[in-house]
This record gives structure tokens, sequence and C-alpha cells, in this order.
């Protein structure tokens, strides 16, 4: 995945904390707490203290997190600035939830439709279109009823359904993330102080390999590269959005590196903050058996797909060009060596990666898989 930063001042790179970016990530491994081995403990104590309606109301939800870091969850990138500035997330969450009531209804339903129920982020016309409508609602339809009737309501009328979730986000707040937002907060900012440092005297290849191995510059600074089991592109120049490009670090993110890299919004990314120890080893019958079937690099793009979400043959068919026999034939040997399970949904079959047996095979390959 790259950023084309040509031209782009050394000043315009900024390392900022986000209080609704931290709150989405911590949504995240509440949902899916085997992506986050080290926060086993605090996943459940906080799950087991949620009130029932809070615990709802977040399942309702859960398609913006579970499957991937949802792009309403950086509203700063997506409000248009000045030339010559950089968009900056809020310094509390109050701000942050001001900056996403700013997206106009079509930029806030694109992103949070995008990642669940649509194939591509290219086109914009969710709430005009109504062959797109109905290729959303058929793609959320395989989700469950749950996220079919949220998108649903946000493709009738946006509004009520926004003012639903700034009270969730307000709410998870007051019953969990004020008091965790205290605890890692500081340590967020002195990192983003550390790394702004190594930026201003080190240099950006410097400050980049701090963040993560997988971020590197060329010698000529006009691209960044993020190496993932995914491709996309995108842009800090553009002064049509305003050039900028923001790095925000994360306590309850890893081992996640998330790119923002929608069409019409500027780049950010965000990056994990201290990495737990290793799990458990394989046996070596089972690991055998479990790197055959993933020597193939198609069964490994697979993967990734398989491990934020439940997928369909055909969905996956259609995200990787190739035809549904071939995926059914991948998913097969996958199956075969026990990593991933399929059930049955109505008329849907689904698949979805065993986190679990996936992180036996060792942290290496369950970063590479979830970065």
């Amino acid at each position: 995945m790259t950023i084309d930063i040509s031209g782009l001042p050394q000043e315009r790179i900024v390392f900022e904390i986000s209080p609704l970016a931290e709150l989405g990530l911590a949504l995240h491994a509440l949902s899916e707490p085997g992506h986050h081995p080290g926060l086993h403990g605090w996943a459940t104590a906080t799950a087991a203290s949620l009130k029932p309606d809070l615990a709802d109301r977040l399942h309702e939800a859960d398609f913006l997190w579970r499957t991937t870091h949802s792009d309403v969850l950086a509203p700063f990138a997506g409000l248009t600035t000045c030339t010559g500035t950089v968009g900056k997330p809020g310094r509390t969450l109050k701000e942050d939830l001001d900056l996403l009531d700013r997206l106009d209804d079509e930029r806030f339903v694109t992103a949070a439709l995008d990642f669940t129920c649509s194939v591509t982020y290219s086109e914009m016309d969710l709430l005009g279109s109504a062959s797109m409508r109905d290729r959303t609602l058929a793609l959320a339809a395989t989700r469950g009823p749950h996220v079919m009737d949220v998108a649903t309501r946000l493709l009738d009328d946006p509004g009520p359904v926004r003012v639903w979730l700034r009270r969730l986000f307000e709410d998870c707040d007051e019953a969990f993330f004020a008091d965790a937002w205290r605890r890692v907060a500081p340590q967020l900012a002195a990192d983003a102080r550390h790394k702004t440092e190594l930026l201003r005297h080190k240099g950006l290849a410097e400050a980049l390999h701090a963040v993560s191995p997988a971020l590197s510059v060329d010698p000529d600074l006009t691209r960044v590269t993020v190496d993932k089991l995914t491709t996309g592109r995108t842009s800090a120049v553009d002064p049509d959005v305003g050039t900028g490009l923001t790095l925000v670090p994360s306590s309850f993110g890893w081992p996640h590196l998330l790119v923002l890299h929608a069409p019409g919004w500027r780049p950010a990314i965000w990056y994990p903050v201290g990495a737990p120890s290793p799990t458990d080893p394989a046996s070596v019958e089972l690991l055998q058996r479990r790197m055959e079937a993933l020597a193939h690099p198609m069964r490994m793009r697979l993967c990734r797909n398989l491990a934020r979400s439940p997928h369909t043959t055909s969905e996956l068919a259609d995200a990787y060009g190739i035809t549904a026999p071939e995926v059914s034939r991948h998913v097969a040997v996958l199956k075969k060596a026990g990593l991933i399970s399929t059930r049955r949904r109505g008329r849907y079959v689904l698949h979805q990666l065993d986190i679990t047996a996936v992180a036996r095979l060792g942290s290496d390959f369950l970063e590479t898989v979830l970065r």
C-alpha cells in the first residue's frame, strides 16, 4: 500500500492522538478478543460490566469496528481543509464527535457501509443510485439481520442513525471508555511527542521505522510504503482535500496497522504502541499441515479477509477476481487444515478464519494477516 508524499513539507506529517479512533479500537477488541491476546482480561471484565441495553446497541453497530476500522472513526480526515493545513483529531471525544457531525450524509453513509456492505469505495452515490442501494442491501443481508436493519435505516434517512450513533459513543464513554482513555492517553501522547522529535531530528525514514518495520519511505521522499497483505494507493498532496499525513498511536490496536486510503480523504495511519508476548507454539505435525495449507499466496490473501469477518464464496471470488470454484478449492484446503470454520446463515454459507488456530502459528503470521 503506497502513499504519495511528493513535495509534502515535513511539517505536514504529524503525530496526533485521537479519542474517537481509540474508542473504535477498544470496541474492536471487545468484539474480537481473539485478535488481541494481551487484552483478554480487560475485554472480559468490560464486557461483563456492560448494561444489557448498551451491549445490544454495540452489537447492532459493531460492523463499524468488528471487520476493520471504519473511516467514520476518523472524521478529521474526511473534512476538507484550507491548502497548507493538516486536519487534526479532536482533543476530547466530544470534539471528535463534533467533527463526525460535520461530515455530509453521503460521505458518512459511504464510509459507514464501505467495508461491510460494498465492494468498492470508488463511487460515492449510495443515497442517489437505486442500483448501488440494491447492491449494498444485498451485501448487508449476508452480514445478518442487524446489519441489514442499520443499512436500510442509513439509506432511508441517515439523520436519526447519526444521532443514535453519537449517543452510543457517548454512553460508551460514560460506561468504560473515559477511564480507559485517562489511563492510556498519557502514554499515547508521549509516544506522539517522541515520534515528532524523531521526525524533526532524525528524518522521516527513522521516524517511520520507529512506528513499524512495515513502514518505509523511498530515498527521494516521494512515497511511503506500508507492507500489508492488501493493495491500495492514496495521496497526501491532493489540494482538493488538504495536504498532510496523520499518524495516530493506539494502545488498544495491536497487532493492527491500519491505513485510511479512501478517495477524497486525507491519508492516516493507526499504529500500535507496545505488543504482548507470542502465543504458545503448535505441534510439529499440526504446524506442518497448516503451513503447507498457507504456502499458496492466494490462500494467505483469503485469510486476511476471513480474519476480519465471515465471507461467502462469491464475496471472496468478487474481491480477488477469481472464480467461485477456485475459491472453493482454496477454502477446502484451509478447512482441512483446521484453519477456518464454516456456518450457514439462511441461504448463505459463511467462512471465517479461526484466529485461535492461526495464533498458534506464531505472532509474526498473525500480525501480517491482521495488519
